[in-house]
């Protein structure tokens, strides 16, 4: 009997039917109005941690799926219901991965659990700080520093993040920072700003073209101090990490912000898979009730064939997603850039669709009263954040061709 399957077993089909009700009925009914808003929607976020959707027991079931799928079945579900407002509620998800990528597990046992939940016992959240003003795709120009203060056993940190979200409205930070400037991207670590930290504040608020739910924000750091420990990894092994690349040998170790960024791709391709499908429905429905000229205009060969297009192009990105989420979770390498084709593929995917679904209903797609507008502003962002589309070809590139190549 043969081993490969690409059917969802019952608790991956009864997971994906939750949250899509939840998507349906809770989420898609508020997201033109979130959107229009541009404001974080709290009272979905506190629904979603009342049934337990979003909270540190659902990720961690997701996370220990053996086949890696769920996670992106979740993801997929949610952005269906709107990018924004999914990015909202489980934007945090890359602040955790930040901390289970380079963290020690004292630290995630510690860290975890505070990015979801206040001592209140009200829902918290995460936020991953990487990008700067003077360093987007080009994560060995970073800026801030982190200097260890011996005598008080404390990093203190100054800088500006931007393009963070849930950046200064977070309850735990998790900010990547340079140790050692002379070593570039290989001086650099992760470190987790606790809530109420003095020094950390929320700078420029973004007015953004998509996904407006969700929080997108500059954080500052002003001689910001936190202990010792809150250096993901440890000083021990950072120092001996450090002390390996001063001597030309190899660090051992994955860059701080790339850790994150390969495990949290094929999730973010999701998100765009879930757009591209919304957008994909809507435009079959819409062809197959809207008539022109005596009959159904999805029996024109022009508006089939372009739904034809749609739907395979979609499928296949699925799959693209999928391989690379079981790679990662099953402990395959990505040899080939695997994760990055995944996002590039998704991220491309989501604005193709959601620019031929405006196509197909043509006038009616391109006002605000129809969602296909708002589902084609918030596809482009992926290919943007998290690794442009050209970054992610340089790493396939890369990866395909052993070359540096620039």
């Amino acid at each position: 009997m043969a081993d490969f399957s690409l059917e969802l077993n019952e608790d991956q089909i009864q997971i994906q039917k939750w949250v899509h009700d939840f998507a349906e009925n809770v989420i898609r009914p508020v997201a033109h109005d979130y959107d229009e808003r541009e404001e974080t929607p709290w009272p979905i976020i506190d629904q979603a941690a009342e049934i337990g959707l979003y909270s540190l027991d659902f990720l961690m079931n997701a996370f220990a799926d053996p086949t890696g799928i769920t996670l992106p079945l979740v993801m997929e579900e949610m952005a269906w219901g709107d990018a924004g407002i999914g990015l909202a509620i489980f934007g945090t998800t890359l602040g955790v991965v930040g901390i289970t990528a380079n963290g020690t597990a004292e630290q995630v046992m510690e860290w975890v659990p505070q990015c979801f939940r206040k001592e209140n016992d009200k829902p918290a959240l995460a936020a991953f700080g990487v990008s700067e003003p003077d360093a987007g795709s080009d994560v060995s120009s970073l800026r801030t520093r982190a200097v260890y203060d011996e005598a008080s056993d404390e990093w203190v940190l100054n800088g500006t993040k931007t393009w963070i979200t849930n950046g200064g409205i977070a309850d735990v930070h998790v900010i990547v920072a340079v140790v050692d400037p002379a070593l570039g991207a290989r001086g650099q670590a992760s470190f987790v700003i606790p809530p109420g930290t003095p020094g950390l504040s929320q700078g420029q608020k973004f007015k953004k073209m998509g996904i407006r739910a969700s929080h997108t924000a500059e954080v500052v750091l002003d001689d910001c101090r936190v202990p010792g420990r809150c250096l993901l990894g440890g000083k021990e092994a950072l120092d001996e990490r450090l002390a390996r690349v001063r001597e030309g040998r190899s660090s051992g170790r994955r860059q701080a912000a790339m850790a994150t960024f390969e495990a949290s791709r094929p999730a973010v391709g999701a998100q765009a898979l879930g757009i591209a499908r919304a957008a994909y429905e809507f435009s079959l429905d819409y062809a197959k009730e809207r008539r022109q000229f005596g009959r159904r205009i999805i029996e024109n060969q022009s508006i089939a064939f372009m739904l034809a297009d749609m739907k395979t192009e979609l499928d296949a990105s699925r799959l693209l997603v999928w391989r690379a989420a079981w790679m990662s979770k099953t402990g395959h390498m990505f040899e080939n850039g695997e994760g990055s084709m995944s996002k590039l593929k998704a991220g491309r995917t989501a604005v193709w669709i959601t620019e031929r679904a405006i196509q197909i209903l043509g006038g009616y797609g391109y006002v605000r009263e129809n969602p296909v507008e708002r589902w084609h502003r918030d596809a482009k962002i992926y290919d943007i954040f998290e690794g442009t589309e050209q970054i992610q070809q340089l790493v396939i590139s890369r990866a395909i061709s052993g070359l540096h190549i620039q």
